[in-house]
């Protein structure tokens, strides 16, 4: 079992930035891909972000992309996710996600662990 805890979520105006972090309670964390999700209020949950094991490939959503970055600290145990440029339409609950297997990278459904959720909310 995989315990995932968010933390960075906030309020931002538009154009500013927020770094959100996941920190993974296992001791086996580098074998874990890693992924990013948010879900806005009335809509589906969404993949913005993706890291594979031993972070070797990045996957971001098409939105995001040149905005937001996805890390890993193996040493902390803990991915984050950079977000610059924040746009209205960013705001979302954002959830971090562990998975062991494969599958599309963008499947809520190929992710084993999830965390919370932290809350972004950019004004414009």
């Amino acid at each position: 079992q995989v315990q995932l805890v968010e933390s960075g979520g906030g309020l931002v105006q538009a154009g500013g930035s927020l770094r959100l972090s996941c920190a993974a309670s296992t001791r086996t964390f580098g074998t874990y891909a890693m992924g990013w999700f948010r879900q806005a209020p009335g809509k589906e949950r969404e993949f913005v972000a993706a890291l594979s094991w031993r972070s070797v490939n990045t996957y971001y959503t098409d939105s995001v992309k040149g905005r937001f970055t996805i890390s890993r600290d193996g040493a902390k145990n803990t991915v984050y996710l950079q977000m610059n440029s924040l746009k209205p339409e960013d705001t979302a609950v954002y959830y971090c996600a562990a998975r062991a297997g494969g599958g599309p990278w963008d499947s809520p459904g190929h992710y084993d662990y999830w965390g919370q959720g932290t809350q972004v909310t950019v004004s414009s």
